[in-house]
């Protein structure tokens, strides 16, 4: 069996791999589908999954992968792939550089390995489980702060949470010493890194967090939950992503209400 680097550079050229696909088809002429919840697929999306499934088929033929645009294969398989090819196909789509690829690796649908690559700012974060994260091969980690009206807080699909949450809005737009929103994953990788202090985030797939999830924790960070549960193949995509546990357990309250 592969050791926890060799899993890792495996990830960092699929990794690559995709960065390459998706900067191919970045600010180009695209064509757009809408998938039944009206979220938009493009040909980038299935292309970049295609080229990495490609690689995964030919590297580990005997994993699962459960890819967004693909579908799943094998997912009763100890090892499974997670692929989200962009994240972030509004952003992609507007020309916004903020798009991400995303990547786990899961043994027993527990996330052991995760990257949030960003192909328009050459940017790869890499988290192993026990092993720490990276920054294109620099470690980052997380910040100290502890408390929510000291820290950076980011709310990722505010729109969403404003209409399904209003209360829970109002309490946000009162929190945190700065508040920005944002979508998509790059806030979860600037908190690894120790620029963000704590996200929220609504509405999430399985591909969307469980990358992030390996990351986050590799850099020493917590991330579950709005009840505070941890996340698996079954979170229902209610996410709180902090620097501590004193700053998480604040974000749990402030959910609860």
């Amino acid at each position: 069996m592969l050791v926890r680097s060799d899993y890792a550079a495996h990830a960092a050229q699929m990794a690559e791999l995709a960065a390459e696909a998706a900067r191919g088809y970045f600010r180009g002429r695209l064509g757009v589908e809408f998938k039944a919840d009206e979220s938009p697929v493009t040909q980038a999306d299935k292309g970049v999954e295609a080229q990495v499934r490609a690689y995964l088929a030919e590297h580990f033929p005997d994993h699962g992968v459960f890819g967004e645009e693909h579908g799943v294969e094998g997912l009763d398989r100890k090892h499974v792939w997670i692929i989200d090819p962009i994240d972030g196909t509004r952003s992609f789509l507007s020309g916004h550089p903020l798009f991400g690829f995303l990547l786990g690796h899961l043994v027993d649908g527990v996330p052991q390995l995760g990257v949030i690559g960003m192909p328009a700012l050459g940017e790869v974060f890499l988290g192993v489980q026990g092993q720490g994260a990276t920054l294109n091969g620099e470690p980052v980690r997380v910040s100290d702060k502890t408390r929510l009206d000291r820290s950076i807080l980011f709310v990722n699909e505010g729109d969403k949470i404003h209409r399904d949450h209003p209360a829970l809005f109002d309490r946000l737009m009162r929190s945190g010493q700065t508040r920005r929103f944002a979508y998509d994953c790059y806030p979860h990788a600037l908190l690894a890194a120790g620029h963000v202090d704590a996200v929220i985030d609504y509405d999430l797939q399985p591909y969307d967090f469980l990358p992030v999830l390996a990351v986050v924790e590799a850099a020493g960070g917590v991330m579950t939950d709005w009840d505070g549960k941890p996340l698996s193949l079954n979170s229902d995509g209610r996410v709180i992503s902090a620097a501590t546990l004193e700053l998480h357990a604040e974000m749990l309250e402030l959910v609860c209400g």
